[in-house]
């Protein structure tokens, strides 16, 4: 057995079956872990998906921060642009709320719940085992670092600033890219907690 694993490659491994070959056991409480790649440590995994994690967050930060960008220097102070008729158009407004312009009086609670975001997401990469899950988290950290820059950057003031906002469709709020991002990451955190997917990547079956 053990001259025909070194032939294969495969490494002896005592401890992998019983002494009566049997498949080693699940581990206890119903659940499974989830190896997207099955092909390295739990640590070159982990680091494949924070670089998924940062690769998103950075990409939904800067279409975030061109597009506001674009709107402040051709569209702001001027007549809105149609894109779909009545039904969508571009127009910028500076809003110190949160998203969709809730709770304008608290500009600097939002600010601070922005940033326990970010840390929060940061914490959990050190234990991100899940592709989908850093997809999620990825959204949400370049959303929030969207709107907590204008926060922080545009007046009236630091942590105080009006988020630049100027998706408009027709019955419903003015948005930007970082509040779609948030939204989206959102739904699909909710998504794979109903499937029994935690972002360490193991699987409950119950």
């Amino acid at each position: 057995m053990a001259e025909a694993e070194r032939i294969i490659g495969t490494p002896d491994i005592p401890d992998a079956e019983g002494a009566d070959g049997a498949e080693p056991q699940q581990p206890a409480g119903g659940s499974s872990l989830v190896d997207g790649d099955g092909d390295g440590t739990d640590s070159g995994r982990g680091r494949k998906k924070v670089l998924v994690l940062l690769v998103v967050a950075v990409l939904a930060y800067l279409l975030d921060l061109g597009s506001k960008m674009l709107v402040v220097a051709k569209l702001e102070h001027e007549e809105p642009i149609e894109i779909i008729g009545d039904w969508l158009k571009f127009d910028a407004i500076r809003n110190a709320g949160a998203a969709f312009g809730i709770g304008e009086a608290f500009t600097v609670i939002f600010t601070v719940i922005a940033a326990v975001v970010i840390v929060v997401i940061i914490r959990l990469a050190r234990k991100l085992y899940s592709l989908p899950w850093a997809i999620a988290l990825g959204l949400l950290l370049g959303g929030a670092l969207g709107n907590l820059t204008d926060r922080i950057f545009r007046a009236p003031g630091v942590f105080e600033g009006a988020v630049v906002d100027f998706i408009a469709p027709k019955h419903f709020a003015v948005f930007n890219l970082a509040d779609s991002a948030i939204v989206c990451g959102g739904i699909l955190i909710v998504i794979l907690s109903f499937r029994g997917l935690d972002p360490d990547g193991t699987v409950h079956k119950d």
